[in-house]
């Protein structure tokens, strides 16, 4: 389609340049709205006049309103967003670069968003929209039982999700495993509960915490409210996931320094499911499952690992070494670039 453009371009001059200008403008105002034009300009890293002449071009279209606090983007130009996304993938050649990045991790399907959520002024909204398609485009009619993990990036992927996603669905969310002692805004309890909230779905607990010794697991597998919850975790069909860098994480559960100082030996670059690994994708160090584990994933029909960042990168590509083929990776160019350039 690129080579078609190019006859498009040559009798309408500036118009792709035009078009994918409007684009990602439109797109910037729905992943930072309310947003003014000053920050909207910082962001895309252009004039203000350019964005003032888009933007009322755009607000004449119907595609944003201004509002007291920033602009916004409406129903129409969500609809305009979602329906140009392969047109603007294939003349920035985004799809191509999604398969060569999907073919080097080797797994099915890779979604690619714009920067890099590891600088100053990135931000994991992207990623959280791009999740929201594919949910969107991938989930089963009826209904889904869908585990989830807990993390900074799967809470912005919950605060991104709306009740459309449940039409025509009945969706159940439950915690992919346990994670008492981490904050409690990240928890996969609190992460699942706010999916479930965002989308008028059904949410049930899990209140266990993650490091526990294989004594205590088994008496706590015994209970019958944590039996049950366990059930459902093992026998959900969607499962959405963050990846994790080793030493961020050993930090954020408050690791011992022993851990943390074997994790180092043993160069850990990544973390997921409680697996902390190197960059061959090795296991150097595993925590009991307490609901989710890798292994169990081989089994799920749909598979969605979220994580973006430069600074993620080598977590990324080593956590595929383990992940199943039918894998759905969402990231950013930061860790794409990464990637591709290994």
């Amino acid at each position: 389609m690129q080579d078609e453009w190019q006859w498009v371009e040559a009798i309408v001059p500036q118009m792709v340049a035009k078009l994918t200008t409007r684009f990602r403008v439109l797109q910037a105002v729905e992943r930072l709205q309310p947003v003014g034009r000053r920050t909207l300009a910082y962001h895309l890293a252009c004039t203000e006049r350019t964005v003032r002449a888009t933007t009322d071009a755009l607000a004449n279209l119907g595609f944003i309103q201004m509002t007291v606090k920033g602009m916004q983007i409406t129903p129409a130009g969500q609809r305009v967003v979602a329906g140009l996304h392969p047109v603007i993938d294939t003349l920035a050649g985004r799809h191509q670069q999604e398969q060569a990045l999907a073919r080097q991790l080797g797994i099915a399907h890779c979604t690619l968003v714009p920067g890099d959520s590891s600088l100053p002024s990135g931000t994991l909204t992207g990623l959280a929209q791009a999740t929201k398609r594919v949910l969107a485009d991938q989930l089963p009619i009826g209904a889904s039982t869908i585990a989830v993990m807990g993390g900074h990036t799967l809470a912005a992927v919950a605060a991104g999700l709306t009740p459309a996603l449940s039409t025509q669905r009945q969706l159940l969310f439950v915690p992919a495993r346990g994670g008492i002692g981490e904050a409690p805004e990240i928890q996969a309890n609190a992460v699942s509960a706010q999916m479930a909230q965002r989308t008028n779905g059904q949410f049930r607990a899990l209140y266990v915490p993650e490091q526990l010794n294989t004594a205590t697991y088994k008496s706590l597998f015994a209970e019958p409210a944590i039996h049950d919850v366990l059930q459902l975790i093992a026998h959900s069909n969607v499962v959405i996931h963050g990846i994790g860098e080793a030493s961020a994480m050993a930090k954020r559960r408050n690791m011992a320094p022993d851990v943390v100082a074997d994790l180092n030996a043993a160069h850990a670059v990544g973390e997921a499911f409680g697996y902390f690994f190197d960059a061959a994708g090795h296991v150097v160090r595993k925590f009991p499952p307490i609901g989710l584990d890798i292994a169990d994933l081989a089994a799920k029909p749909l598979v969605i690992a979220v994580a973006g960042g430069s600074e993620k990168g080598a977590a990324i590509q080593a956590y595929m070494h383990l992940a199943p083929a039918q894998t759905w990776l969402i990231t950013d160019q930061g860790a794409a670039d990464f990637v591709l350039k290994k």
